[in-house]
């Protein structure tokens, strides 16, 4: 039977803490959120490994939790507070909302998935995590009832960033993600000042496409 609770320390250790992740309160989180209990009992045993996980069945729409170490690095670059409300896009299972959780104030979790959505909420439930709120709708839309966001986390690529999400910003908010796809993506940091939206690369990194942030495909004769 695995040691999770070895795992998650050998995670942090070796794949978040060498990565220029200082904020202790961040290490802190990873090494408390028990990662597996967001993961299909399927994909149990890739928990703690050093790459995407998946969380439902293989297809176009197949989805992943993010590698802890892009994760913890979006994370980092946002400079969460302690009274920040998130955003977190594609929460998928809600590890990453778990994650949020511990540093922000609150977290409204989005996803398109119902299975997922439900998933999450289970998941985030039997973790004792009462500060986010699971919803569902379009990812690329976000969630402007409860906008303005201090942070909004896009969980995996983008290839373009719908300007809803920009919007959806307050004065001096933060937008991350994983810019463009393929090999030779960026991770990108966004902020709002002003109400003029200004981004810069932070790192190299890659993630899975997320559903409804591909560029439209330019029409070939």
């Amino acid at each position: 039977m695995t040691d999770f609770a070895a795992a998650r320390r050998m995670m942090v250790d070796g794949q978040v803490r060498p990565s220029d992740v200082t904020d202790l309160r961040l290490i802190g989180a990873m090494q408390d959120v028990p990662r597996e209990r967001f993961v299909p009992p399927a994909f149990a045993q890739l928990a703690y490994l050093d790459l995407d996980v998946p969380v439902n069945a293989p297809g176009a729409n197949q989805r992943h939790l993010l590698k802890p170490m892009v994760l913890a690095k979006l994370i980092h670059a946002a400079d969460i507070r302690a009274t920040d409300i998130a955003l977190d896009v594609g929460c998928a299972t809600g590890y990453s909302s778990a994650v949020l959780a511990r540093l922000a104030g609150s977290v409204v979790a989005l996803e398109e998935d119902d299975a997922l959505a439900r998933y999450a909420d289970e998941a985030l439930s039997s973790t004792g995590t009462a500060s986010v709120t699971v919803v569902v709708g379009p990812l690329a839309a976000g969630w402007p009832s409860q906008a303005p966001f201090d942070v909004i986390l896009i969980n995996g690529s983008a290839e373009t960033v719908p300007k809803a999400l920009f919007r959806q910003l307050k004065d001096g908010g933060r937008l991350v993600c994983v810019f463009g796809s393929g090999p030779g993506c960026k991770a990108m940091l966004y902020r709002n000042t002003g109400g003029e939206v200004g981004g810069r690369p932070i790192f190299d990194a890659a993630a899975p496409l997320l559903p409804g942030f591909a560029k439209p495909r330019a029409f070939a004769f």
